[in-house]
Formats: structure tokens, sequence, C-alpha cells
């Protein structure tokens, strides 16, 4: 009997810890926000690294670079990422971001072919 008493207040007292992780009052929201940047990317291999390398970014959600435009689609979290640390990454691969211009080193490191101007 006194194991049942035992198991019981056990239960109880459980029952009225606050649940942690499920106040989501002071947590900020969950959204997801779309910024279109426009690179200077050239061929398929930059549309393939720019993709590859934006996808392990903090907060993305997706990733398209549109070859003909130029123009990179991102979907981020809010919470996780802004527009201008979106612009700063894609210029650490080696891309120019809207008016962020390219890490000149990570531009260095690029093939020929997706220099300004190695297609067109």
């Amino acid at each position: 009997m006194k194991n049942i008493t035992w198991i019981i207040v056990m239960i109880l007292a459980w029952s009225l810890l606050p649940a942690s992780g499920q106040d989501t009052k002071d947590k900020p929201a969950r959204e997801v926000m779309e910024i279109v940047i426009k690179t200077s990317a050239q061929c398929g291999m930059c549309k393939e690294r720019i993709e590859r390398d934006m996808s392990f970014e903090k907060g993305i959600k997706y990733v398209n670079l549109d070859l003909e435009t130029k123009d990179l689609t991102v979907r981020y979290r809010t919470d996780k990422s802004t527009p201008e640390e979106i612009r700063r990454a894609v210029a650490r691969i080696g891309y120019d971001a809207d008016d962020v211009p390219a890490d000149p080193e990570a531009y260095e490191r690029l093939p020929a072919c997706c220099r300004k101007g190695g297609h067109d």
C-alpha cells in the first residue's frame, strides 16, 4: 500500500510541474520570409555551388538560382537569419549579392567560368 501511495504522489507532483518547451509566449515567431537577391553567377557550376553552400546556412529553408536572370530566391526563418546575413553568406561563397561585393579571396578560388565574364 505504501508503494501505491508513493506512486500516486509522484504522478501528482510530476503533473503539476510546468511543461518545459511548451510555453511559446516568449519565443519569437518562426515566420518564413522570401528574398530575391541579384547575384553575379555565370554558369551551372555557380548554381550548384550557391544552392549547395546556402542550404547549410542557418535558417535557410529554400534556395533557387535562376541563371537567366541571376536572381537567387531564398526562403528563410526570420528568427534565424536576416537579409543582410544572407547577402554576406553569398558574398563569402565568392559572388556579388545585390550591393554586397564578393569576398575577394573566395572570388579568386572560383573556376574561371564562374568569374564575371566567364560565360554570357
